[in-house]
């Protein structure tokens, strides 16, 4: 009696590993071309740098050797500061961000110069212009721009989905997938699908992370307002299917085997 329960025990622990069973192929991330060669090194082809666009709300902190004008030229610093120490700490939940509205035609209106043109210039650039424009009417003045609301959202096969806030104003699609706390085991790894909205038009993308050239892809950066899906496997489906089908069934089976375990028992 006792070997037919170990016999039993190993059909059971056989289905188990069998119906579990996920090919590597299609899980390792950034599988190389030619295993054989994988102590390799490249040159790095694709940079990117966010810039300032229409609806962009923006941290601009002015500064000079007269305090009084760094003061009125800054009405929102304190507030804007707490919004991203919290983005830092909270990138599953920010609170809405306080700064310089970009308006339709790319501008934002500052104490002193009024309207300035900043669409299209990153955050760097957007600094040197404002400086020069405040040259003539401050004493060595000082000027840092950040873009508050970059964010992008991370949606399907991931264990955290959410709308994630950037801080450094860049993020690759790996340090998404991180963020959110890595892709679960029945994710399309290959077919990872990335929306982007670019000058009035919507682009859609499918992204494989199974391969070590998707490092050179110029869609390895995320840009604002990209939204990444992570469509389910087959295996989630089929999953979730056998589950269901089978649940009555290894049910009884199981209920079967203790009737006769304790019948032999009793014997």
């Amino acid at each position: 009696m006792c070997k037919s329960f170990k016999i039993i025990q190993l059909i059971l622990l056989a289905i188990i590993l069998f119906s579990s069973c996920v090919s590597q192929k299609n899980v390792a991330y950034f599988q190389s071309a030619d295993p054989l060669k994988d102590s390799v090194s490249e040159a790095i082809t694709n940079t990117y740098t966010a810039k300032i666009q229409a609806a962009d709300i923006l941290s601009i902190d002015i500064n000079s050797l007269s305090p009084e004008a760094s003061t009125m030229l800054n009405p929102h610093l304190p507030m804007q500061a707490t919004a991203v120490a919290q983005q830092a700490t909270q990138y599953n939940n920010p609170p809405p961000a306080i700064g310089y509205l970009v308006d339709d035609q790319g501008q934002v209106t500052i104490p002193l110069i009024g309207k300035v043109k900043l669409s299209g210039l990153t955050t760097f650039d957007a600094a040197d212009l404002i400086t020069k424009k405040l040259d003539t009417l401050l004493v060595q003045p000082t000027v840092n721009v950040r873009i508050l609301n970059f964010k992008i959202s991370v949606l399907g096969e991931v264990v955290r989905p959410a709308v994630y806030t950037i801080p450094n104003e860049k993020v690759s699609i790996p340090e998404a997938i991180a963020m959110a706390g890595d892709l679960t085991i029945y994710a399309k790894r290959d077919n990872i699908l990335l929306i982007r909205e670019d000058n009035g038009k919507r682009t859609y993308t499918r992204i494989d992370i199974n391969q070590r050239d998707f490092f050179n892809s110029p869609f390895f950066y995320l840009h604002p307002n990209d939204i990444l899906y992570v469509e389910p496997g087959k295996g989630r489906v089929t999953s979730s299917d056998r589950t269901i089908q089978l649940a009555p069934i290894i049910i009884s089976g199981l209920t079967l085997i203790a009737t006769l375990l304790i019948a032999a028992f009793h014997k």
